[in-house]
């Protein structure tokens, strides 16, 4: 091939009009992503840029919106009881899943009901 994938740049996911300060809340408010600025061109679309480590999470308006139930990024995660506990404290339903073999994971749904996964390879 004269290509090469090298890695995937971001994760987008959807959110309704007027998202933004939920988005806020949840992402960098409980989860500790930086918000990035969104370049001027695409800031007039809406939604929010975050960021942790090299990984970028993109939430982007929809203007007929309809939560991912199924489709979903995961994250890997060191510690993730502490997770866990936090997110709970935090008033996060978590939903444990033991139907990986070799990992402990559970998804939660961002305020806007997209499902999210969190998972920790044993």
């Amino acid at each position: 091939m004269s290509y090469m994938l090298k890695q995937i740049d971001h994760v987008q996911l959807a959110a309704p009009e007027g998202c933004e300060d939920e988005a806020r809340k949840f992402y960098a408010g409980i989860f500790g992503f930086e918000e990035m600025e969104k370049p001027p061109v695409l800031k007039k679309r809406g939604g929010a840029w975050f960021k942790f480590g090299s990984v970028q999470l993109h939430i982007g308006v929809e203007e007929l919106f309809v939560p991912a139930k199924k489709a979903h990024p995961a994250f890997e995660v060191d510690n993730l009881e502490a997770l866990k506990d936090h997110l709970e404290n935090n008033g996060i339903q978590v939903t444990e899943d033991d139907h990986l073999p070799g990992a402990s994971r559970f998804y939660v749904n961002d305020p806007f009901g997209n499902r999210l996964e969190f998972l920790e390879w044993k």
